[in-house]
């Protein structure tokens, strides 16, 4: 192989396989003098990749952890392997997946060659994933054209879909994705009422990047999360959630999300859950059950009522 850069590609793949790979077996593998592998080696040193060098009669070569991440080489399915499941956690929000997570999906995708975009696409459509049971999905594709704009600092357009179903054409300028566990949230200025506005972004439809560059604004107080926060608190209902189970507090703290906080232990094996909760009461009822245990709920009304509801559903489905 007399073409270096192929070669350098050629090497730095089977590098990257998590093994020790001797200089003569490299050598054969690319068909060059073992001469030839240990410039090569050098030359990827040059690039910044940490290769390690073993010494013995035979010697090896391996690709380490280094201080910096230089650039990976993916195959085929290693390339659709990680598009799916970056795809499968973006899209429905799933806890512990940042703007990170979206952002490396924008670039895996961006390079994508269109026969392995197809794949993805495919594999995605016969892919039925688990979500928090109130249908707010996400197309992955609105999430990396989102951040495609929040990155290039790009005006965006979207159709909008509030609440009450009622739907708007807005032109915004990007700021942020921030995810709440369960949803994905854009923080924006929105052009049409001349202030920042957070939309969720399960109800935003055909995202279409305009091409015009802006200078991000000075936001009124704090940074994105904060603004959403204060946004949240003003348009949704909190209850008081008063809960008593009949199992141990960890036992408990472990199934239950943690922004509702800690139960308290009441006596051996039972605790008692106080809390403020944003949550619709169809959500509240869910996680209670899926704790897994005896309870009773003391407060909200409301979510003493939707219980009573669900029971005599769940009892009518069982015959």
């Amino acid at each position: 192989m007399t073409d270096t850069p192929a070669r350098l590609l050629n090497l730095l793949s089977l590098l990257q396989t998590p093994r020790e790979w001797p200089g003569s077996e490299l050598a054969e593998r690319l068909d060059v003098s073992p001469r030839t592998i240990r410039r090569d080696i050098d030359r990827l040193r040059d690039l910044g990749y940490p290769v390690e060098a073993t010494k013995g009669a035979v010697g090896g070569y391996r690709l380490v952890a280094g201080a910096a991440m230089p650039p990976l080489l993916l195959d085929d399915e290693e390339a659709v392997a990680i598009a799916v499941g970056l795809r499968a956690g973006a899209g429905h929000a799933i806890e512990g997946i940042e703007e990170a997570s979206v952002r490396a999906l924008a670039k895996l995708e961006q390079v994508l060659p269109s026969r392995l975009r197809h794949r993805v696409t495919t594999l995605q459509a016969a892919t039925l994933p688990l979500t928090r049971g109130d249908g707010a999905t996400i197309d992955p594709q609105t999430l990396t054209v989102i951040a495609g704009t929040v990155t290039a600092r790009e005006r965006l357009r979207f159709c909008y879909r509030a609440g009450d179903g009622a739907e708007t054409r807005r032109q915004v300028e990007p700021y942020r994705l921030v995810s709440t566990g369960w949803r994905w949230y854009l923080v924006a200025y929105d052009m049409g009422r001349e202030d920042w506005r957070t939309f969720r972004v399960d109800r935003v439809t055909e995202p279409f990047a305009t091409g015009a560059r802006f200078t991000p604004r000075e936001m009124p107080a704090g940074d994105a999360a904060e603004l959403l926060s204060h946004s949240m608190s003003r348009h949704q209902q909190e209850h008081e959630v008063d809960v008593s189970f009949e199992a141990p507090a960890s036992f408990v703290a472990a199934r239950l999300p943690e922004h509702l906080g800690a139960p308290s232990p009441t006596g051996e094996g039972t605790c008692r859950l106080r809390a403020r909760s944003a949550d619709s009461v169809e959500w509240l009822a869910l996680r209670l059950a899926l704790v897994d245990c005896e309870f009773t709920v003391h407060g909200p009304p409301s979510l003493r009522e939707y219980m009573t509801d669900l029971a005599t559903r769940l009892a009518r489905a069982t015959g």
